[in-house]
């Protein structure tokens, strides 16, 4: 149902910067920032966060950062700078219309996230909380397990729904072994999962 919001805004770039800001409303996010989580080219990054400021759905400031850079002799120094980055703008007048359209269509596929966590390992189950089925309430948006799973390879597939979805996930996994006796034990943190 993704495909619904790409049409009805001009493209997945924009959904998904969009997505981005409404998921991150307290968010502070630079050209870099934007173009890394959306996983949108920087050209295309740039069109589109021009397009959101003129019609003042993102402000632009500048913030101080510190940076820790490496000297030659090995010790590392602090250093403030100022970067231009961007929020959302709450003042939006649109901004609740568009944060109950983007809530009433589901971020991503489920049955393509569970066809790409296929390829990390031998996945016995998923379960899907927390952000997947609009609940702030779960510490754990994702449950994995299985064995043989690939920590890069699922890292790779973790991050470009991420890029979907707007924000981080937080997800567990565990070995079928260890959730089987988790689940024999009635283990807390299987018990927090909203599902």
């Amino acid at each position: 149902m993704n495909g619904v919001l790409e049409k009805l805004l001009g493209s997945a770039s924009r959904v998904k910067i969009i997505r981005l800001f409404l998921a991150n409303p307290e968010g502070f996010f630079t050209l870099e920032d934007v173009s890394r989580r959306a996983k949108v080219a920087m050209p295309l990054t740039r069109r589109e966060i021009s397009l959101f400021k003129s019609i003042d759905l993102i402000k632009q400031r500048e913030e101080t950062v510190e940076e820790t850079i490496k000297l030659k002799s090995g010790e590392t120094k602090t250093k403030k700078k100022k970067v231009v980055g961007y929020s959302l703008n709450a003042a939006f007048p649109f901004l609740h219309p568009l944060k109950n359209l983007f809530a009433n269509v589901a971020p991503v596929d489920k049955e393509k996230v569970v066809k790409e966590l296929g390829s990390v390992g031998k996945i016995k189950l998923v379960i899907f909380s927390g952000v997947f089925i609009q609940s702030d309430g779960s510490r754990v948006d994702l449950l994995l397990v299985g064995d043989a799973i690939r920590e890069t390879k699922l890292d790779k597939v973790l991050k470009n729904i991420e890029a979907e979805i707007g924000r981080e996930i937080t997800y567990t996994v565990f070995k079928t072994e260890d959730f089987l006796y988790r689940l024999g034990m009635y283990e807390k943190a299987l018990n927090k999962i909203n599902v």
